[in-house]
């Protein structure tokens, strides 16, 4: 159960979690001279030492291994980590594209992407739209149909980052990967490619001849741990349904910050009509989103991440018991490796004994 207090402390933490993720949208054009895929390099070595220090003031690391030992066989292996290279991608062309102009059609990718995942929810898990999911939708439709039309295309940018995402979620979900464990492997994985890109770029010397970039590269993991750490908060103090429209919050803001930082013209990112439809959809999402949790409140059934949840994407049955079942089995492997060195120590302890 969720009380009103537990309920306000959890939004303004959200709101405050997605304010400080779109402020890393800003951070390429303040870490100057640093090209825009050099800053995206730094961020995962940033994220990488955040996520390190957060996972040992936590003390998760046992979790992360023993999700590790349940992978048994190189398929297994290889659809965990083939969805690496998208996520090195969107964390690329996040921190890339503000100092390239292209930061709006950027952020319009990420108000196309909830309606993107809605429909891969439907076509792949079969899961079922609600009537307002479907205006949404249809809204969105039609706006970047216009543009398509009116234009011949639609920023790649923008396809790049709503159809980015959603095969690194189906890949994560079918093997029903914990997020932490997920992110922290991601990272791992990418800093040998982040580490040569740096050298080959030149992207240490600037860093260390660059004055300012001592304190803003610090900033820079400060705020990445900052934002992962409330958001981690916030997912267990809110439902899931209000936990997920807030989330929403988090394209605003980097629109607000594109037109008024940014100085872009909202003509760059496509038509006013295609921005005019794509708003009204992300108000009708947010609406029906509002109008679930508000339905779920009078019906107590309000659900946090850390219990169960029904109708929420979930991963196929079959590979989640297995997955659970093989984390149970580390865990078991672990205590009976406990208890025999307890053993093995107080048989040496008898043999010493003995042997006086």
């Amino acid at each position: 159960m969720f009380t009103s207090n537990q309920t306000s402390q959890g939004t303004i933490i959200a709101v405050t979690a997605n304010f400080l993720y779109s402020l890393l949208f800003l951070f390429g054009l303040s870490m100057q001279p640093l090209s825009g895929t050099q800053v995206a390099s730094w961020r995962v070595l940033m994220m990488l030492f955040s996520l390190v220090l957060l996972v040992s003031v936590l003390k998760q690391w046992q979790h992360i291994f023993d999700y590790l030992k349940t992978l048994k066989t190189s398929k297994e292996w290889f659809l965990f980590i083939i969805p690496t290279p998208i996520l090195g991608a969107q964390i690329w062309i996040f921190m890339w594209a503000p100092v390239n102009n292209l930061g709006l059609e950027v952020t319009l990718g990420y108000f196309l992407y909830p309606m993107i995942m809605i429909m891969v929810g439907r076509f792949f898990y079969n899961e079922d739209m609600s009537l307002l999911q479907w205006v949404a939708t249809l809204f969105a439709g039609a706006g970047i149909a216009y543009d398509v039309f009116q234009y011949g295309s639609i920023s790649w940018a923008t396809l790049f980052v709503c159809l980015g995402y959603p095969p690194y979620y189906l890949l994560r979900r079918k093997m029903a990967v914990p997020p932490i464990t997920g992110l922290i492997s991601d990272l791992v994985l990418l800093l040998p490619v982040v580490l040569v890109a740096l050298y080959m770029s030149g992207g240490f010397e600037l860093a260390i001849s660059t004055d300012k970039l001592w304190y803003l590269l610090p900033l820079l993991g400060i705020i990445s741990t900052a934002a992962m750490s409330l958001t981690m908060v916030a997912s267990q103090k809110l439902p899931v349904s209000l936990f997920g429209t807030l989330c929403y919050l988090e394209p605003i803001f980097l629109f607000i910050f594109s037109v008024t930082i940014l100085h872009q013209s909202i003509e760059e990112g496509g038509s006013l009509f295609m921005y005019g439809m794509i708003f009204v959809a992300l108000l009708i999402m947010i609406m029906d989103s509002a109008l679930g949790y508000l339905a779920r409140r009078r019906d107590n059934r309000l659900h946090g991440y850390n219990e169960p949840q029904v109708g929420s994407f979930p991963p196929r049955r079959r590979l989640k018991n297995r997955r659970i079942k093989g984390v149970l089995a580390a865990h078991r492997f672990r205590k009976i490796r406990r208890y025999q060195s307890k053993i093995n120590k107080m048989s040496h302890k008898i043999d010493q004994l003995y042997s006086r």
